[in-house]
Protein backbone atom coordinates (compact mmCIF):
# COMPACT_ATOMS: atom_id res chain seq x y z
CA UNK A 1 0.00 0.00 0.00
CA UNK A 2 2.90 2.20 0.81
CA UNK A 3 4.48 1.83 -2.98
CA UNK A 4 1.12 2.98 -4.26
CA UNK A 5 1.61 6.50 -2.04
CA UNK A 6 4.67 6.82 -3.41
CA UNK A 7 4.00 6.25 -7.16
CA UNK A 8 1.01 8.82 -6.61
CA UNK A 9 3.29 11.31 -5.13
CA UNK A 10 5.67 10.73 -8.32
CA UNK A 11 2.27 11.07 -10.36
CA UNK A 12 1.56 14.56 -9.04
CA UNK A 13 5.63 15.63 -9.06
CA UNK A 14 5.67 14.71 -12.53
CA UNK A 15 2.36 16.77 -13.58
CA UNK A 16 3.70 19.63 -11.63
CA UNK A 17 6.37 19.60 -13.90
CA UNK A 18 4.42 19.68 -16.68
CA UNK A 19 2.63 22.49 -15.62
CA UNK A 20 5.69 24.33 -14.52
CA UNK A 21 8.87 23.20 -16.82
CA UNK A 22 10.95 24.52 -13.98
CA UNK A 23 12.87 21.30 -13.80
CA UNK A 24 11.95 22.09 -9.90
CA UNK A 25 9.85 18.94 -9.10
CA UNK A 26 10.71 16.04 -11.54
CA UNK A 27 13.92 15.12 -8.87
CA UNK A 28 11.46 14.06 -6.38
CA UNK A 29 9.43 12.35 -9.09
CA UNK A 30 12.41 10.13 -9.20
CA UNK A 31 12.93 10.13 -5.23
CA UNK A 32 9.69 8.68 -5.08
CA UNK A 33 9.85 6.34 -7.60
CA UNK A 34 12.95 4.71 -5.97
CA UNK A 35 11.15 4.96 -2.40
CA UNK A 36 8.17 2.65 -4.31
CA UNK A 37 10.50 0.46 -4.94
CA UNK A 38 12.01 0.61 -1.50
CA UNK A 39 8.18 -0.12 -0.06
CA UNK A 40 7.85 -2.80 -2.91
CA UNK A 41 10.84 -4.77 -0.62
CA UNK A 42 8.53 -3.80 2.45
CA UNK A 43 11.77 -1.91 4.24
CA UNK A 44 10.04 0.70 7.31
CA UNK A 45 8.55 3.91 5.84
CA UNK A 46 11.18 5.59 7.69
CA UNK A 47 13.50 3.91 5.04
CA UNK A 48 11.22 4.71 2.68
CA UNK A 49 11.47 8.04 3.52
CA UNK A 50 15.13 8.47 3.88
CA UNK A 51 15.36 6.95 0.38
CA UNK A 52 13.15 9.62 -1.31
CA UNK A 53 15.32 12.79 0.36
CA UNK A 54 18.66 11.04 -0.25
CA UNK A 55 17.94 9.99 -4.42
CA UNK A 56 15.87 13.22 -4.43
CA UNK A 57 18.66 15.46 -3.39
CA UNK A 58 21.50 13.44 -5.12
CA UNK A 59 19.27 13.93 -8.44
CA UNK A 60 18.90 17.48 -7.80
CA UNK A 61 22.49 18.70 -7.52
CA UNK A 62 24.22 16.12 -10.09
CA UNK A 63 21.42 16.37 -12.67
CA UNK A 64 20.33 20.08 -12.12
CA UNK A 65 22.98 21.75 -12.99
CA UNK A 66 23.84 19.74 -16.34
CA UNK A 67 19.96 20.12 -17.48
CA UNK A 68 20.28 24.16 -17.19
CA UNK A 69 23.27 24.57 -18.65
CA UNK A 70 21.99 22.70 -21.63
CA UNK A 71 18.32 24.69 -21.67
CA UNK A 72 19.99 27.82 -20.94
CA UNK A 73 22.40 27.38 -23.27
CA UNK A 74 20.30 27.39 -26.18
CA UNK A 75 18.52 30.43 -25.14
CA UNK A 76 18.83 33.29 -27.71
CA UNK A 77 19.30 36.99 -26.48
CA UNK A 78 16.22 39.26 -28.35
CA UNK A 79 15.66 42.70 -28.76
CA UNK A 80 17.71 45.06 -26.00
CA UNK A 81 19.20 41.80 -24.48
CA UNK A 82 21.39 41.26 -27.86
CA UNK A 83 23.14 44.68 -27.43
CA UNK A 84 25.32 43.78 -25.27
CA UNK A 85 28.45 43.69 -26.11
CA UNK A 86 27.96 45.69 -29.26
CA UNK A 87 30.44 48.33 -30.23
CA UNK A 88 28.15 51.52 -31.53
CA UNK A 89 28.85 55.05 -32.21
CA UNK A 90 28.19 58.37 -29.73
CA UNK A 91 26.29 60.43 -31.38
CA UNK A 92 26.48 63.32 -28.75
CA UNK A 93 28.72 63.61 -25.90
CA UNK A 94 28.07 61.32 -23.00
CA UNK A 95 28.37 63.40 -20.00
CA UNK A 96 26.80 61.84 -16.74
CA UNK A 97 26.76 64.86 -14.80
CA UNK A 98 25.17 66.50 -17.01
CA UNK A 99 22.78 64.38 -18.05
CA UNK A 100 23.58 63.94 -22.13
CA UNK A 101 24.98 61.18 -24.37
CA UNK A 102 23.18 59.43 -27.32
CA UNK A 103 24.77 56.69 -29.44
CA UNK A 104 23.60 54.99 -32.67
CA UNK A 105 23.73 51.46 -32.94
CA UNK A 106 22.09 49.39 -35.65
CA UNK A 107 20.53 52.74 -36.92
CA UNK A 108 18.41 53.53 -33.69
CA UNK A 109 19.60 56.19 -31.59
CA UNK A 110 19.67 55.66 -27.88
CA UNK A 111 20.39 57.48 -24.51
CA UNK A 112 23.81 56.47 -23.38
CA UNK A 113 25.46 57.17 -19.98
CA UNK A 114 29.49 56.33 -19.06
CA UNK A 115 29.82 53.40 -17.22
CA UNK A 116 32.75 55.44 -15.50
CA UNK A 117 30.83 58.62 -13.50
CA UNK A 118 32.98 60.89 -14.30
CA UNK A 119 34.36 59.75 -17.68
CA UNK A 120 33.09 62.47 -20.40
CA UNK A 121 33.16 60.40 -24.09
CA UNK A 122 33.15 62.70 -27.05
CA UNK A 123 31.08 62.39 -30.00
CA UNK A 124 32.07 60.54 -32.62
CA UNK A 125 34.10 57.91 -30.04
CA UNK A 126 33.45 54.55 -30.36
CA UNK A 127 32.04 52.51 -26.85
CA UNK A 128 31.01 48.88 -26.37
CA UNK A 129 27.10 48.48 -24.61
CA UNK A 130 27.94 47.32 -21.10
CA UNK A 131 24.57 46.80 -19.90
CA UNK A 132 20.99 48.45 -20.13
CA UNK A 133 19.52 50.63 -17.37
CA UNK A 134 15.87 51.37 -18.23
CA UNK A 135 16.24 52.69 -21.44
CA UNK A 136 19.82 54.08 -21.25
CA UNK A 137 22.47 51.83 -22.34
CA UNK A 138 25.73 52.05 -20.28
CA UNK A 139 28.46 51.94 -22.14
CA UNK A 140 32.91 51.95 -22.32
CA UNK A 141 35.56 53.81 -24.36
CA UNK A 142 36.73 51.15 -27.15
CA UNK A 143 38.47 54.20 -29.13
CA UNK A 144 38.30 57.42 -28.80
CA UNK A 145 37.84 60.12 -32.45
CA UNK A 146 40.94 60.55 -34.38
CA UNK A 147 41.39 63.96 -33.68
CA UNK A 148 41.16 63.01 -30.40
CA UNK A 149 43.91 59.86 -30.90
CA UNK A 150 46.37 62.23 -32.63
CA UNK A 151 45.84 65.26 -29.77
CA UNK A 152 46.58 62.50 -27.32
CA UNK A 153 49.89 61.71 -28.87
CA UNK A 154 51.59 64.82 -29.62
Amino acid sequence: MEALYWLIAAAVFILLEILTMGLTTIWFAGGALVAAVAAMLLLPISVQVIIFIVVSLILLMITRPLASHFINNKAIRTNAESLIGQSCLVTEEIDNLRATGQVTIRGQAWSARSKQADKVIPQNAIVKVEHISGVKLIVSVVSYPEKLNTEKNA
